[in-house]
């Protein structure tokens, strides 16, 4: 019998170093995130044998629970986070991808964990999908930098709705170089899902975020 899970990461992993080749850009530079919301933990342990080790949930504490039955994934929180939440997912979670304003900065403070600025790139009707705006990201970045623990890693966006992904890409590109005047180790930059991770491995990306691509559809809530 065929294993279309084994099947779907091939040909995800296969799209991700010819989109890398046609960007001049080494494959091995780019950590895909497989997005594993809603899917039950047994085909979370199938990736794993499939040599997965890279897992983005986003809601707790769905999150905390398949963390713990697979300690030894590394586990990428990327939803938008409660600040009452913030310390129970630090517990659990390796990156925290959606850090986007002050309080939930001195929430996860004195956690040892790598967090990375999430940008809100839209603009009338397509603002709003989470995200500090550009022009606070700078103040944010230098926050992080002096909280304990938390180390700076880099920014987040999400294509906005209506905005070609290239374009908005692009733009997380310029914010990215002012985070890295801040701090320039913070070199990571997470953009890109199924439908776009092309444009945005082309603007740089260095994480990208892969669901039903290589999970298949995702089961009712």
């Amino acid at each position: 019998m065929p294993d279309d899970l084994a099947d779907r990461l091939r040909a995800v992993q296969q799209r991700v170093a010819a989109a890398a080749r046609a960007a001049h850009r080494d494959p091995a530079e780019i950590t895909t995130i497989v997005v594993t919301k809603f899917q039950p933990i047994e085909l979370i342990l199938r990736l794993h044998d499939l040599g997965v080790r890279d897992f983005g949930e986003s809601r707790h504490p769905e999150a905390r629970d398949k963390a713990a039955a697979l300690p030894d994934a590394t586990w990428h929180f990327i939803g938008q986070l409660q600040t009452n939440k913030a310390r129970q997912v630090a517990r659990y979670a390796d990156v925290v991808h959606s850090v986007d304003r002050p309080e939930l900065v001195e929430a996860l403070a004195g956690r040892d964990l790598d967090v990375l600025l999430q940008v809100d790139l839209g603009a009338g009707e397509s603002a709003g999908r989470g995200g500090a705006r550009p022009g606070a990201v700078p103040a944010l970045a230098e926050q992080v930098r002096a909280a304990e623990g938390l180390r700076l890693r880099g920014v987040m966006a999400v294509a906005p709705l209506g905005v070609p992904a290239a374009t908005a890409f692009t733009a997380l590109g310029f914010v990215a170089d002012r985070v890295r005047a801040v701090a320039p180790s913070a070199d990571w930059l997470s953009a890109g899902m199924s439908g776009d991770f092309a444009e945005a491995i082309a603007a740089g990306a260095t994480h990208i975020r892969i669901g039903t691509a290589i999970t298949g559809p995702r089961p009712a809530a």
